[in-house]
């Protein structure tokens, strides 16, 4: 591999940009085909442009619904029909018991997962229903959530596996906000969203928990702009929905989505 692609990426992408060179490398030289766990937008954008770069290699990105964000990978030569191809894809129903399910929140649901073991990217989305969970897992790993989860945040649940046919996808919830800030520096909106003081926001940011459109970010000045999704680790995401002008006193007044 040309050692210069390394020049695009953050040095932390460096151990999953080379696993990717290798797994096109292979497809293309030695006519293999690899499904790879669940890839976050940011890795299945590394992939993709790494996979543009070699005309003799093709790439299927599956999720189980139009707006997946965590997706996984099926890597073949260019002659491969992978339309067929299954993905292995599994859907985990979780049921909350009695009437309580309501109290139950994405991070509930995540925490019991990672309680049984699992690595995070045998998990893809998760979707939180009015009525439970529909949770897409890779099918290898299917049977064994499906045996062994029986509690989510105290509460006793029940589960099944259905096809990845039978998703209940949900639109994903934002808590939007107004901001009115002196400008658009990640460390001065992300303080505002998580109502931190910017001393206490540089340390997550400078540790490198921060990331920005998937990416690691430690620059506590990068600017963003709309569209942009943040990231830190143990606060939750937010998005900047819209730049919504200049006030006459010079400041950026932004609308903000948080994440919940």
């Amino acid at each position: 591999m040309n050692k210069t692609i390394f020049s695009h990426f953050h040095p932390d992408e460096r151990e999953f940009v080379e696993r990717a060179a290798e797994w096109i490398e292979n497809a293309a030289r030695y006519h293999e085909q690899k499904l790879t766990d669940f890839l976050d937008p940011r890795q299945a954008y590394i992939l993709s442009t790494l996979a543009a770069r070699e005309p003799d290699v093709q790439i299927r990105l599956e999720g189980g619904s139009e707006h997946a964000e965590r997706k996984r990978a099926l890597i073949a030569p260019d002659y491969a029909d992978l339309s067929q191809e299954d993905m292995q894809l599994t859907v985990l129903e979780i049921t909350p018991e009695g009437q309580r399910f309501t109290e139950l929140e994405h991070g509930d649901y995540m925490g019991s997962l990672l309680g049984l073991g699992m690595k995070r990217d045998k998990i893809g989305d998760i979707h939180v229903l009015d009525d439970g969970c529909h949770t897409v897992v890779a099918t290898e790993i299917a049977s064994y959530l499906n045996l062994n989860m029986n509690q989510v945040h105290r509460l006793h649940v029940m589960t099944s596996l259905l096809p990845i046919e039978q998703l209940r996808a949900a639109e994903q919830e934002l808590q939007t906000m107004e901001l009115s800030v002196a400008s658009m520096r990640l460390d001065g909106i992300a303080s505002d969203v998580y109502r931190l003081s910017r001393s206490k926001i540089l340390v997550p940011i400078k540790a490198g928990r921060c990331k920005v459109n998937w990416k690691p970010e430690e620059d506590p000045s990068h600017a963003l702009k709309e569209g942009d999704v943040v990231s830190v680790q143990g606060m939750g995401r937010f998005k900047v929905l819209e730049l919504e002008g200049i006030t006459k006193k010079g400041r950026y007044r932004v609308k903000i989505g948080k994440f919940v």
